[in-house]
């Protein structure tokens, strides 16, 4: 019969005259696995339904921060509370130190942090930091991991660059990405020939901990120790990009994971329950050349905003009273939708290789291990365009690209498991 998407496309027709491609984020075009994408009406728990009528199992998340599920009860009412206080003051208020705190509780490396409104703003805010405070230029970082699309990040960022085959962006200077140093991801040796060709020279090394912008990539035994050593050695700092992995693979994220204490973290969407903000912090000594205190200038005219504050403290609390309770079920759900479907694939033949960490995962579409950006790269992409189409006339929405992780929710259950696997059973076999 064929999913009916005919509002969606009325609105997609209008979108794409006032919204360049029809969206503010590009992977939401659907321009790398083809097809209409639904327009989403509303969520809740484990679900998306768009403006049609129709229901799908969600498996992105909003790209990460519904590890409870979408409109979990708790989140929703402390936003309501908060809103009707007023949504934004441009002032302190006290709800800012009650998140703090509770991330501090989170991740004992960050000793002093600052909000931000994304993400991006965060891994902006800690490379200019570092920069500052090391008194260096040259920033280290890896094929396929996304840090934000600040200028100098976006050399080799994976995601929705290499989602649309751009090998990097037009608009940004070459004397700006000349201080990017691009590696490859779980190679300790490319790292230390950086460090022996530019000794004193490097501020800092940024690293998603688990690559999540190329598709879920777990790091290599002992590759973040040997990234902690190197930048130890050499007087630089390192920067864990948490926006993904913060209490989602651990409730102290990857680096409670994997016992790696970084100089900065950066961490985004969990830290506010869904709504826009982000953070950056870790040892005093560095946050501390901030202004006001210090030389490096940031600003935020919304950060710190009290919606956000509200959502995340209320997201916080949850995770930390029920912690053992919460990711030990993520852990077995994921790994039985993840390897669910593994297990479905080898039956009907097809090459599919499966990384997972915690509840984050990836279904790469080639028989080859993925351990790095250009192993992901030589993935079926087109075979994974015909995956995700036949998953979304099934009801299940995968993320809309071959290189970004999808991501599981308390919300998804026993039932949300088996209907993931019929699904697959029809789109792998057909």
């Amino acid at each position: 019969m064929g999913l009916r998407l005919d509002r969606s496309r009325e609105l997609q027709v209008r979108a794409e005259k006032l919204l360049p491609g029809g969206v503010d984020s590009p992977v939401r075009a659907f321009r790398s696995v083809g097809g209409d994408p639904p327009f989403v009406i509303r969520a809740e728990g484990a679900y998306l339904f768009d403006e049609d009528g129709n229901r799908y199992l969600d498996y992105f998340g909003s790209w990460g921060p519904m590890v409870l599920g979408h409109a979990f009860a708790p989140v929703v009412e402390a936003i309501q509370q908060a809103a009707a206080r007023g949504a934004s003051f441009g002032a302190s208020t006290a709800a800012e130190g009650d998140l703090a705190e509770l991330v501090r509780r989170c991740f004992p490396s960050v000793e002093k942090l600052r909000f931000v409104s994304s993400g991006t703003e965060a891994c902006m805010s800690a490379i200019r930091l570092a920069r500052g405070f090391t008194g260096r230029k040259f920033v280290v970082k890896f094929e396929g991991c996304y840090h934000g699309h600040s200028d100098a990040m976006l050399v080799k960022a994976g995601s929705g660059v290499a989602t649309l085959g751009i090998p990097g962006s037009a608009g940004v200077p070459e004397e700006t990405a000349m201080h990017t140093l691009a590696l490859p991801f779980n190679n300790l040796d490319a790292v230390e020939a950086a460090f022996a060709a530019r000794p004193g020279e490097i501020a800092c090394v940024i690293v998603e901990p688990v690559v999540g912008n190329a598709g879920t990539i777990p790091p290599a035994p002992d590759y973040l120790e040997g990234l902690r050593a190197l930048t130890r050695k050499d007087g630089a700092l390192l920067i864990l990009d948490e926006v993904m992995t913060g209490f989602r693979v651990a409730l102290g994220g990857a680096q409670q994971r994997y016992g790696v204490t970084p100089d900065l973290t950066t961490l985004g969407k969990i830290v506010g329950g869904g709504l826009p903000c982000g953070a950056f912090g870790g040892r005093a000594d560095v946050m501390d050349k901030l202004a006001p205190l210090g030389p490096v200038y940031q600003a935020g005219t919304l950060s710190g905003n009290p919606l956000a504050m509200a959502a995340g403290i209320s997201t916080l609390k949850e995770l930390i009273a029920r912690e053992g309770e919460i990711y030990s079920q993520l852990e077995k759900t994921t790994a039985a939708i993840a390897d669910g479907v593994a297990a479905v694939a080898r039956e009907a033949g097809v090459p599919l290789t499966t990384n997972r960490v915690g509840s984050m995962f990836t279904w790469f579409f080639t028989s080859e291990p993925v351990t790095d950006f250009a192993s992901a790269a030589k993935s079926d992409t087109a075979a994974f365009g015909r995956f995700h189409r036949a998953m979304l006339e099934a009801g299940v929405w995968l993320p809309p690209s071959q290189f970004e992780a999808a991501f599981v929710s308390t919300a998804h259950r026993t039932a949300e498991v088996e209907a993931t696997l019929v699904a697959a059973r029809t789109a792998l076999q057909s």
